[in-house]
C-alpha cells in the first residue's frame, strides 16, 4: 500500500462515525474505509453516518453523492447503551459483543457501560438473555 492510500484510508476513516457496528458489511469503520479506498465499496453503506456522511465520503472520493442505503439500517440520533443494573445477571455476553470495550464487569457480577466509550452500536442488545440493556440519547 502506498502512503497516499494510507492517507486516503485515514481520511475516510475519520469521516465515519466510529460506531464499529458492522451495518456496512465490514468488521468496523476502518475496514470499510479500506474497502472504499480500494474501490470495493460504495459510500452509501453507513446508516449511522446518514445521508450527510455519505455525501462527505463521496466528496472526498470525488464520486457522485448518494443517500445511504436504507436496507442496511436506520439513521438514528447518537445514543448510548445503559444496563439496568438490578436486572443484570453478570453473564458477560454483552461484554463479549461490545466492539469498543465500553462495558465493564465480571462474571456473575453486575455490569455497567462506560458512556464516554459507548458508540451506541446496539451490538450488546441481542446477546443479553435478560433484556436489561436500554438505549438512551447521548448527551
Amino acid at each position: 500500500m502506498h502512503d497516499t492510500d494510507i492517507t486516503l484510508i485515514e481520511r475516510l476513516d475519520r469521516l465515519l462515525p466510529q460506531t464499529q457496528c458492522g451495518q456496512c458489511g465490514y468488521d468496523g469503520c476502518r475496514p470499510y474505509a479500506e474497502a472504499m479506498a480500494r474501490g470495493q465499496a460504495g459510500v452509501d453503506h453507513c446508516p449511522p453516518g446518514g445521508d450527510a456522511g455519505a455525501r462527505a465520503l463521496a466528496h472526498l472520493l470525488g464520486v457522485p453523492a448518494m443517500p445511504f442505503d436504507r436496507s442496511r439500517g436506520e439513521h438514528k440520533p447518537a445514543q448510548v447503551a445503559v444496563i439496568v443494573e438490578a436486572d443484570c445477571i453478570g453473564c458477560t455476553k454483552c461484554i463479549q459483543a461490545c466492539p469498543v470495550d465500553a462495558i465493564v464487569g465480571g462474571a456473575k457480577y453486575m455490569h455497567t457501560v462506560l458512556a464516554d466509550l459507548c458508540t451506541g452500536c446496539e451490538l450488546c442488545i441481542p446477546p443479553c438473555p435478560v433484556d436489561c440493556i436500554e438505549l438512551k440519547p447521548a448527551r
